[in-house]
């Protein structure tokens, strides 16, 4: 079922289940890769990106197309992820992680190493950011989103939006200094 997202909207708002289902294909592993760059665990992300669509499903005829659809999607998504990381306690140990599968070329065993230890860095720098500059930093730097998109998508002014982009980045350049 071809169309745009907005008929698809309006469809699904109507009860039309295909419509959604065709929403719900369409956008889930973009909302997925976000939410899993913020929580850092794929099994939370998609626990996330559920919540996120069942609320969707149910807020529907609120939608107004004020904003693109995948605009709505995300600022439901992010804000389900901000509440998950404000709940958090603990923060998860990144050992806990599992370590994703090594590619299929060889790689020096003191390179791979290396890799994990930045890895490690990168990930334990991220998580020392504020969840409200973590995300605008994924937005902007993973999903390559615009400044007035994140904006919208957080519910910040776009000045807002890159002062804390700006932070994540001078935060994560410092603690990655030693690793350039």
């Amino acid at each position: 079922m071809p169309g745009d997202d907005g008929l698809l909207a309006v469809r699904a708002a109507e009860g039309d289940e295909d419509a959604f289902e065709v929403l719900v294909r369409r956008h889930a592993p973009g909302l997925l890769r976000l939410a899993a760059s913020m929580l850092g665990s794929p099994s939370e992300a998609e626990d996330a990106v559920q919540d996120a669509f069942v609320s969707a499903w149910r807020r529907l005829p609120e939608f107004r197309g004020q904003s693109a659809f995948t605009t709505w999607m995300h600022r439901i998504v992010v804000n389900r992820c901000l509440n998950m990381l404000r709940s958090r306690r603990p923060v998860r140990d990144l050992d806990s992680v599992p370590e994703p599968e090594a590619p299929d070329h060889v790689v020096s065993p003191a390179r791979a190493a290396e890799s994990h230890a930045a890895a490690a860095a990168l990930g334990r720098s991220l998580a020392e950011l504020s969840p409200e500059q973590r995300v605008c930093w994924v937005l902007r730097e993973l999903e390559g989103q615009s400044y007035e998109t994140i904006a919208e998508t957080v519910g910040v002014s776009p000045e807002a939006a890159r002062g804390r982009v700006f932070r994540a980045r001078r935060s994560l350049t410092e603690a990655m200094t030693a690793w350039r």
